[in-house]
């Protein structure tokens, strides 16, 4: 059966304008629901190799198609906006961007936890971890080409390029040649609640899966230690920290 002509009489501009935002978003949808497939059968490892090929080719077509209809012009695969755009400006789309994911998280969870109750939530905030965690090392480290075995140097690198590292405060303590200290001095998260003067977020059960996944996926010899994280008492310093310490191989 053939699509009518006049499939969009009665649609406003306004109306077009919320249609090719919600194509935008059917296409990140699919994107994820193709990897969360391909994971499914073929495990999490392979799923980020092919990812590794299928995200750029997909990019790349996209903005080839997009780009000239736009009128943006590319330099190699990069918008020219972004490449024109002054340096602060461009430091403070990151943060935008970062604070974008964070909002994004917390309403996931507030959705969850209204209409099913807090432990439904922190049960699929917890689990959503074991996902993103590795993924966004296997982007970190994708972007700053770090080898497979990077140790304690290449956390200490990635850790600086987390989505967290652009709106939360966060110190390294070099302990000793096998082991470092990472602190997250201010969270906005656990700040917004203590200017409410709330209780802290019990984000341990999610912190020991983040962490400890995201160190690994750097490097598999790295194992993580919690020194202290919500309910668990902490100094003013920092609401959690973490030691990371390289095992010594045989």
């Amino acid at each position: 059966m053939e699509r009518p002509n006049n499939w969009d009489d009665g649609l406003s501009q306004k109306d077009l304008g919320r249609l090719a935002l919600d194509m935008f978003h059917r296409i990140i949808v699919h994107h994820v629901i193709w990897f969360m497939e391909v994971e499914h059968q073929m495990g999490f490892a392979r799923a980020l190799d092919i990812m590794d090929t299928a995200y750029p080719k997909s990019f790349n077509a996209q903005m080839n198609r997009l780009s000239p209809f736009l009128g943006i012009d590319m330099a190699e695969a990069i918008p020219k906006p972004l490449l024109e755009m002054p340096r602060e400006k461009l430091l403070e789309l990151l943060k935008h961007i970062s604070n974008n994911w964070l909002a994004n998280d917390g309403i996931w969870f507030q959705t969850v936890e209204f209409k099913y109750g807090m432990g439904e939530a922190k049960r699929c905030n917890d689990s959503c971890w074991t996902r993103f965690s590795p993924f966004e090392a296997w982007s970190i480290k994708r972007y700053l080409k770090l080898p497979e075995k990077s140790g304690l140097e290449g956390l200490k690198m990635a850790l600086q390029f987390r989505m967290y590292a652009r709106i939360n405060m966060q110190s390294i303590i070099d302990e000793n040649p096998d082991s470092i200290i990472f602190q997250m001095n201010d969270c906005r998260v656990q700040s917004a609640r203590k200017r409410q003067n709330l209780d802290d977020y019990p984000c341990k059960s999610a912190g020991l899966v983040e962490y400890s996944s995201f160190a690994r996926s750097i490097d598999s010899r790295i194992t993580t230690e919690c020194i202290g994280c919500p309910p668990d008492a902490h100094p003013d310093q920092w609401f959690c920290a973490w030691r990371f310490t390289l095992e010594k191989t045989q």
